[in-house]
């Protein structure tokens, strides 16, 4: 039978929530239940439903997920912390293997899409990004996987490295990455150059880790807006981390959210525990769109983490002081609706005509949910509850069909 009736479900506002599908895809939903004739009628019991989560920004070729605990080890410094990650990797499980680990691991909460960076540069060639490809062509299926060709090494201060990133974009990623200009490569403008040029080349987006303080990270804003204006980039490019947005005072800081809204540029922060962040509702107020992502998880660089956006999102509202309900939804978009923008997820989300993929768990509302991120939860896609890599109809909620319940 290829049309079910979920029933009794709760919307993130709260209210009923009654979702028919057919041939896998939401045929109708709303508060009032729909009649669909020899449909298998699913009662969810008051649980509450929320779109599939979108992980914005995660290095699927770095964690040890699927490996051995790894002990951090301090580094005083960013080639200290890269010479210790080489060490640690050439250790490790293979990198497809990693990648899979924390792929089904993630999926598992419910993640239905992500964008993960993968180190690409003259150091590493293109054999990160080719196992990463081998991971994701094994979940096509149920996960869309957008890559970026990541030069964690530099891209001026690596010498050939323009040259990887080019090929890696030929060979199907589709975003060109960067970092840091100026503190690591001591080029701001030749590394925007070749990072703009390939992307103006290929047709590739752009999202570029920017770690740099206060007034470097100001001007950096300026020279990225400026390229993506002038190449009409509006929309493709985003800016990983941005940590110096959290360092400027009132006025510099409305400047350059007008801007970044005006270039049509996307913010990405995770909440780091140690560091300052972006204001998120102010660049929201402005109009700049703003998603999150996991980032590293139990690697090289820290070992937290475990793949679940939902737990992100309460990291989120928690570090930035988000109490009411309407500020912890706020933590949810990014990790659902913002991120699907970033992506250009088409047919996402609970609307009529998408896919019927979404998440079910305990909570009276998407507030409640973003605040105590349950673990316990039931993955249904495209009208079928899933569980595990291989698929099949698995329910761990026990939800039952309403004849039985």
């Amino acid at each position: 039978m290829n049309d079910r009736l979920f029933v009794n479900a709760v919307a993130a506002d709260g209210s009923a929530l009654h979702i028919a599908v057919q041939d896998g895809r939401i045929a109708s939903m709303g508060s009032n239940r729909p009649a669909l004739p020899q449909a298998e009628v699913i009662d969810l019991a008051g649980h509450l439903v929320l779109p599939g989560f979108v992980d914005g920004h995660i290095h699927l070729d770095k964690s040890f997920v699927g490996d051995r605990w790894r002990p951090h080890q301090p580094a005083s410094n960013l080639r200290e912390r890269l010479a210790i990650e080489k060490s640690a990797l050439a250790s490790a499980r293979p990198i497809a293997e990693r990648a899979d680990a924390l792929i089904c691991q993630a999926a598992s909460f419910g993640t239905m899409a992500m964008r993960s960076h993968v180190d690409v540069d003259a150091t590493t060639g293109l054999d990160h990004l080719h196992a990463v490809m081998q991971a994701r062509e094994q979940w096509k299926d149920l996960i869309d996987i957008e890559l970026v060709a990541f030069p964690q090494a530099g891209v001026v201060s690596c010498p050939d490295t323009a040259e990887f990133l080019d090929a890696a974009i030929r060979e199907g990623a589709q975003v060109v990455g960067g970092i840091d200009p100026s503190t690591l490569d001591g080029d701001a403008d030749g590394q925007l150059d070749i990072i703009f040029g390939i992307a103006d080349k290929r047709a590739a987006k752009i999202d570029i880790h920017l770690h740099e303080p206060g007034e470097i990270c100001a001007a950096q804003m300026d020279r990225i807006a400026q390229r993506t204006r002038a190449l009409g980039m509006e929309g493709r490019v985003a800016v990983s981390h941005a940590y110096g947005l959290g360092d400027l005072g009132t006025a510099e800081l409305d400047r350059m959210a007008g801007l970044l809204a005006q270039a049509g540029i996307s913010i990405m922060t995770n909440a780091p525990g140690d560091h300052g962040f972006p204001p998120i509702l102010r660049l929201r107020e402005a109009g700049v769109r703003v998603f999150t992502g996991n980032d590293n998880i139990q690697d090289a660089w820290w070992p937290y983490g475990n793949g679940d956006m939902l737990q992100r999102a309460m990291l989120i509202g928690y570090r930035s002081g988000f109490y009411t309900d309407e500020a912890l939804q706020v933590a949810l978009d990014m990790a659902t609706v913002a991120g699907a923008d970033v992506l250009g997820k088409r047919g996402y989300g609970l609307a009529v005509g998408n896919e019927a993929s979404f998440v079910v768990l305990r909570a009276p509302n998407a507030a409640a949910a973003v605040a105590a991120a349950p673990c316990e939860r039931a993955i249904v896609r495209r009208g079928r509850f899933w569980s595990g890599r291989v698929g099949g109809d698995a329910n761990p909620l026990a939800f039952k069909p309403e004849a039985e319940a």
